[in-house]
């Protein structure tokens, strides 16, 4: 697999590096990703030898930064991508489909693609401690797949972190480290820790190969629309990495010849209390203005966030949008998405279900050209945002006299509200 990966290219100055556990640009500091020799991809990889390959994120390995096959292959990626007429309907589109990344394997995200790509580059440089800063679920999928692959795990979580997002990753095992401070504080502590320790922090030292397995989002997306590619995509927007990725791995299918080419409309998705790409993009500034994240969906709350302008620059160019949701319109979400297409998301989901109702009607996405919502977190993980909400709870005694009585009172209070 070596001889598909180039190096690592500068987004800067577009200097080539050495294929490093670096994230910067010794000349400029700009952000580096990992290059590849596309012509010796199409070679190799088409639609008929990815279909043969088991349906996981190595099915496009030579578009992925490792040089040799994943020590740990665990089933990660390949999650449903479903037409979602009714939820279509609620918002006024014709033409929607969920990439439901809730179902990921191990832990319930879409952060189980990147933690497999970062691991598996650590394993290749011989790190045997893997670390994150994290708001949650990159908390627990980098406990998991430790686990798994023998590695100790270090995880740097905000102190005010959701309890059952810290049960989740101290039932593997991991060290967890809670610092006073927000999310942006933590990545801060992490880039010190990593210059000391001889750590793969996966979204510090390791995150221009962490980045990448966001690709396989755009990868699935486009392989289980028959290999086309649809008229826009809606994702939630934290560090910024996933919506550049999935554009990025929309644009190298075209290169490759897997699929035709189409503008694809790339649109991003914040909560109103950490919004800084979101109101870039509104104002038309290039640049994030950091804020101080006062949101439920605590998975989003990066404030300054490390791709925002390259985020801000993806969405610009293809012609999409972003919006924001209120704490209120995001448990509305929620609930909407799991009364209509029975998926239970995160608070990020209902941040993008927001988002797309305001994108529909502002006009830029349009309802008739195939869309798809990016579902990436399990609501599980946040049950508290959406404790007082839902359907009716009845305690009866065991009789079925005491049965009817309250079914007679729900039936009335239905026809009531009719």
């Amino acid at each position: 697999m070596s001889r598909y990966l180039l190096g690592l290219e500068c987004r800067g100055c577009g200097r080539l590096l050495p294929a490093e556990p670096t994230a910067v640009c010794e000349d400029c500091y700009s952000p580096v990703q990992p290059a590849y020799d596309y012509d010796a991809i199409r070679e190799v990889l088409t639609r008929e030898t990815i279909a043969a390959r088991p349906p996981d994120i190595w099915r496009y390995r030579e578009l992925l930064p490792l040089e040799h096959e994943p020590a740990q292959r665990l089933p990660v990626g390949n999650t449903p991508l479903l037409k979602a007429p009714n939820l279509g309907r609620e918002l006024g589109h014709n033409n929607l489909y969920i990439k439901n990344d809730a179902l990921n394997f191990p832990t319930l995200s879409f952060k189980d693609r990147v933690v497999a790509v970062a691991l598996n580059k650590a394993i290749e440089f011989g790190y045997d401690t893997i670390a994150c800063s994290s708001t949650g679920n990159l908390a627990n999928s980098v406990a998991a797949q430790a686990a798994r692959a023998g590695l100790k795990a270090v995880i740097f979580v905000p102190k005010d972190l959701e309890d059952a997002k810290l049960i989740n990753t101290r039932i593997y095992g991991a060290t967890v480290v809670r610092v006073d401070g927000n999310y942006d504080a933590v990545n801060r502590l992490c880039s010190q820790i990593s210059q000391e320790r001889h750590w793969a922090f996966v979204n510090v030292n390791f995150r221009p190969y962490y980045a990448e397995g966001s690709k396989t989002v755009g990868y699935e997306i486009a392989e289980q629309l028959g290999w086309r590619l649809p008229a826009a995509v809606v994702i939630p927007m934290a560090g910024g990495s996933l919506i550049g990725r999935v554009s990025k791995a929309f644009g190298e299918l075209e290169r490759l010849g897997l699929v035709e080419p189409r503008r694809v409309k790339i649109c991003g998705a914040q909560a109103s209390g950490c919004a800084p790409i979101a109101r870039a993009v509104e104002a038309g500034r290039d640049t994030i203005e950091p804020e101080k994240p006062q949101t439920i969906a605590r998975s989003l709350a990066i404030g300054n966030p490390a791709d925002g302008p390259f985020a801000i620059r993806t969405i610009r160019e293809s012609g999409g949008s972003a919006a924001y949701a209120t704490d209120d319109q995001i448990v509305e979400g929620m609930r909407v998405l799991a009364t209509t297409e029975g998926i239970f998301a995160e608070t990020a989901g209902g941040v993008s279900v927001v988002a797309l109702r305001k994108l529909i009607c502002s006009g830029v996405i349009d309802p008739d050209q195939p869309a798809v919502l990016c579902i990436t977190g399990n609501g599980l993980k946040t049950t508290e945002c959406v404790s007082g909400i839902g359907g009716q709870v009845y305690t009866i005694a065991p009789k079925l006299r005491a049965f009817e009585e309250a079914f007679a009172e729900k039936e009335v209070a239905l026809c009531q509200s009719a």
